[in-house]
């Protein structure tokens, strides 16, 4: 995880066989929507909303992509290592 000027920053990488897909992409923003921080998820050149499930879908991140959390605010490094720890559990629900 890095930090520069308050926003904090990690890469996951995406491992389950159908990508990512709805029922993570609802749990990835509900779990979002606790923190009061502005969060976002960035697949290619694109930053999504991360509290939102329809802009989350709207990457069409496959199996195998790298993913970026970002996250800017007062809880942003909880945010961050949260949203980690979701995809790390996530991908075990797959298997």
């Amino acid at each position: 995880m890095s930090e520069i000027n308050n926003t904090f920053e990690a890469t996951i990488s995406l491992h389950n066989e159908f990508g990512l897909h709805a029922r993570p992409a609802g749990r990835i923003a509900r779990e979002a929507q606790q923190f009061e921080s502005r969060i976002w998820i960035g697949f290619d050149d694109r930053e999504v909303d991360a509290k939102s499930i329809l802009d989350i879908l709207s990457l069409a991140a496959p199996n195998g992509s790298d993913l970026r959390i970002l996250a800017q605010g007062r809880d942003a490094r909880q945010a961050v290592e949260h949203l980690q720890a979701l995809f790390r559990e996530l991908v075990k629900e797959e298997k």
